[in-house]
């Protein structure tokens, strides 16, 4: 009877020690510790975010995963697809986390979690300097475009509809490809968030131009995990990371660096405005 009695003790804790193990080995941090690597997924077309330049991966998020992969003690991984793919990637686990950045809004917080803010996300428009656009309501009747499945277009779509002639609205895989379409005459303007805007304006001064002010409603850009109890270790780290960059300037040095400007951005979105 004893001899029973140790066996199943035995067994009981070795089961005890395969759950603890199974828990241990289902946290995503732990896993990237002990891989040593972060995967993260992206598109490189949304400039200055991420975007290739003489055939390197550059922009802001890179700048700030280099610094969250110091802070982590891990390297980064980068896993490129375009934009319409990244979030069901995510969903499917190609990859820990996305960079994007994305729009944080009610929807998404439903389905995601979102880092601390990285920079602000309001939409203007970019629009051909000789299309003779002064103010948003000019696009009335007239083609313009944004990125697919973003949270630019859905603003661009709603904001159409406030106007007396609804303007022609048009998608893109990439946004690149919207402001080759701009270029090419083929639309007049592309609704895009300010600060990618502000770059692209700043490298085609020659043709394109910023209309402000912004249409959108205030928001603001994060990095996204998944929700579940596994990835929150993860997500716990990366916002330490991210609010250690912002306290001690290192944010602001590479906002300053990619968009010519700093942002002031609240710690956490709780409550987003659309």
């Amino acid at each position: 009877m004893r001899s029973i009695r140790i066996l199943g003790g035995m067994v009981g804790a070795a089961l005890a020690m395969a759950t603890a193990f199974s828990a241990h080995a289902d946290d995503v941090l732990a896993k990237v510790k002990a891989a040593g690597v972060l995967s993260v997924g992206t598109e490189t077309a949304f400039a200055p975010f991420d975007f290739i330049d003489a055939g390197e991966h550059v922009g802001l998020n890179v700048d700030l995963f280099a610094e969250i992969g110091k802070e982590l003690g891990v390297k980064i991984e980068w896993v490129t697809l375009p934009w319409d793919g990244v979030l069901p990637g995510l969903e499917s686990g190609k990859f820990d986390m996305v960079a994007g950045p994305a729009t944080i809004t009610k929807a998404r917080m439903e389905r995601y979690r979102f880092t601390s803010p990285i920079a602000e996300a309001t939409v203007a428009l970019l629009a051909r300097k000789d299309a003779g656009l002064t103010k948003p309501e000019d696009i009335a009747g007239k083609a313009v475009g944004s990125g697919k499945a973003t949270a630019q277009l859905a603003q661009l779509q709603d904001y159409a509809k406030t106007l007396p002639t609804a303007p022609t609205v048009r998608e893109y895989v990439s946004f690149n490809d919207g402001y080759a379409d701009m270029a090419a005459g083929r639309i007049v303007a592309v609704a895009n968030s300010l600060p990618n805007i502000a770059y692209v304006a700043s490298q085609r001064s020659d043709m394109f131009e910023v209309i402000k002010p912004p249409f959108g409603k205030p928001s603001y850009f994060g990095f996204i995990g998944r929700p579940d109890a596994d990835s929150t270790s993860l997500m716990d780290a990366i916002d330490a990371a991210l609010l250690k960059m912002k306290a001690d300037g290192r944010m602001a040095t590479l906002q300053k660096k990619w968009f010519g400007d700093t942002f002031n951005t609240p710690d956490k979105v709780t409550d987003p405005s659309f």
